[in-house]
């Protein structure tokens, strides 16, 4: 057997291993020159049964101890509770592993280890030599269970810290904040709060706020703070008409006072204004101190973000959801832009195999031989003489089919726009002398797109977003927790819930959840449009308005490519997100 495939020198067989054990009950009851506290049978730290831990002061010859077992393996003695043990010797988390060893009787982790490091040398000494390497194998045996990727405790395992969540440009119509802390402290604020949060707001400036709040309600930096956060800039702003979101809104304009949509002089007024504003909110965006704005129209919406932002060192502009007409349209005025969806479909496309490109494309030259000889193939109609009862399609319809992929993908989140660069000032001249830019029926007739900034620019009215706490009961498990909420309403910016999350890291110790509402037509804008590593740090930001935390956290490439953050959780000072 030495000789065959897979044989172990050292495996015993069942024959062999009680021969072994007649052999050493003949030497010991013939008398043996050794001590009894020198003897095998009673040496402490030793084996009562293998494998399993060690106990000391053992005696065979106890009544009611059981002997080893000569036939034991690790399959059928090495119970789960002693695998849990020997994961708690080696630095697992073993509170209750150590309990259950003692109501079972088993000793301590120290004397486990003492014990083993006794009964190894002694088995050495007094077992013959092919018992102690029976022995030895037996003892390695747990050791190598450890070494294996099972043995590790996945207590051990400390998953990594988040502490930032990725950028948003999306545009939120509502957020609930929930906290187990009371969030009381952002309720009515006192005047003199409100005061100076305004101001700080127009002058850009922040206040510190001191890195351990032990009282957030009595912090007045803490509620001056909240207040700056919640300042957002729009232009037009009508009381009784709520102007975001104007997308998919004509429920909300319905039977609202509209004394414009009748008076032309009154809509040309108007749009003169905005116009204005329009203008002076790029020029800002220009020289680095607006960071961003949005163009809100009844049928698109358009982000501008400066220099530095979205890892692009470029001024760049993303116009969501388009038509062919109004793509078009562009082209005719020399605004060159990209299509990122599409692109990176066409590249992922662009990496298949040989063969499976190869049939494609043969498969779309058949499509365009087959499109571009419809209009011809009716020559077999005239030689069975049915030319004159078969209406043919006109050229208008052969148009239009091969304008299909074009068309397909109109008020799609795949027909975003992207234009960079000096083409963006193209694009605000042609927003301006755009016809269709705004409503020639409805209930939004003659009413300019919204205009929405973190910073104060021409004409724009300073608003704030509307915030409601309310205290509630939720049922965790079977008992019922206190928890405190607090609703924000309005458009809500990238910037301004960056900031209130970074208050809400302070105030509530980093312990908070938050609901997000986006308003969907907005959530394709944070596609990637960095087409090559940002330069970064070469475009200077810092008089834009915003936080710096904040201003790092929109520098960032995006990464949510056309979904949006639905919500965001912090725990013990670590971020977790879905979208």
């Amino acid at each position: 057997m030495a000789q065959q495939a897979g044989y172990s020198p050292s495996f015993k067989l069942p024959t062999e291993i009680m021969r072994l054990r007649r052999k050493r009950a003949r030497s010991d009851s013939s008398g043996s020159t050794e001590s009894p506290g020198q003897s095998r049978s009673s040496v402490a730290g030793t084996r009562p049964f293998s494998p399993g831990p060690l106990f000391k002061d053992q005696n065979p010859s106890r009544p009611g101890l059981k002997r080893r077992n000569p036939f034991a393996t690790i399959e059928n003695t090495y119970s789960p509770q002693k695998k849990l043990f020997i994961y708690d010797e080696h630095g697992g988390n073993g509170g209750p592993i150590h309990t259950e060893w003692a109501e079972k009787g088993g000793n301590d982790v120290t004397t486990a280890k003492e014990g083993s490091a006794c009964g190894d040398g002694l088995m050495e000494k007094h077992l013959p030599e092919d018992e102690a390497l029976l022995e030895k194998e037996e003892d390695d045996a747990p050791s190598l269970l450890l070494k294996s990727p099972g043995g590790i405790a996945p207590s051990s395992i400390t998953p990594p810290s988040c502490t930032e969540y990725p950028a948003d440009w999306s545009l939120k119509t509502r957020v609930l904040f929930t906290s187990p802390l009371s969030l009381s402290w952002a309720e009515q604020p006192k005047a003199q709060d409100e005061a100076l949060g305004l101001t700080h707001s127009c002058r850009a400036q922040f206040s510190t706020l001191p890195h351990n709040l032990q009282d957030p309600k009595s912090c007045s930096e803490l509620r001056c703070a909240f207040q700056q956060c919640l300042v957002y800039w729009q232009h037009p702003s009508l009381s009784w008409l709520s102007l975001f979101p104007r997308i998919n809104a004509e429920r909300a304009f319905s039977g609202k006072s509209s004394p414009w949509a009748q008076d032309a002089a009154l809509q040309q007024s108007l749009m003169r204004d905005w116009s204005v504003s329009l203008s002076s909110l790029f020029s800002l965006l220009k020289s680095g101190l607006c960071p961003y704005f949005y163009v809100c129209s009844y049928q698109f919406t358009v982000l501008f973000r400066a220099a530095g932002l979205g890892g692009s060192d470029h001024i760049t502009a993303l116009v969501s959801p388009t038509t062919r007409g109004l793509r078009e349209a562009m082209r005719t005025e020399g605004i060159e832009f990209s299509l990122p969806l599409v692109e990176s479909q066409k590249k992922s496309r662009d990496d298949l195999g040989d063969e499976e490109l190869k049939e494609k494309m043969c498969c779309d030259r058949e499509d365009e031989e087959y499109n571009g000889d419809k209009g011809d193939s009716f020559s077999w109609l005239k030689e069975m003489g049915l030319q004159d009862k078969i209406r043919k399609p006109d050229g208008i319809s052969i148009q239009l089919q091969r304008e299909g992929q074009t068309t397909a993908l109109d008020h799609k989140p795949e027909s975003v726009v992207c234009v960079e660069g000096p083409h963006t000032f193209n694009l605000i001249n042609f927003l301006i002398n755009c016809k269709g830019l705004v409503a020639a029926a409805g209930s939004q007739t003659g009413l300019p797109p919204t205009l929405l900034a973190p910073t104060a620019f021409r004409g724009a009215t300073m608003n704030m977003l509307k915030g409601r706490t309310m205290n509630v009961k939720s049922q965790v498990g079977s008992t019922h927790q206190n928890i405190s909420t607090l609703e924000l309403t309005g458009p809500i910016l990238p910037s301004s819930l960056h900031a209130i999350t970074t208050l809400l890291r302070l105030a509530q110790k980093g312990n908070f959840s938050a609901a997000l509402y986006t308003h969907s037509p907005t959530a394709v804008l944070n596609v990637n449009t960095s087409k090559e590593q940002s330069s970064g740090g070469l475009v200077d930001l810092t008089g834009c308005g915003l936080l710096p935390a904040s201003i790092h956290q929109l520098e960032q490439p995006a990464t949510l490519c056309k979904s949006a953050l639905t919500d965001v959780h912090m725990k013990n000072y670590s971020y977790a997100w879905k979208s």
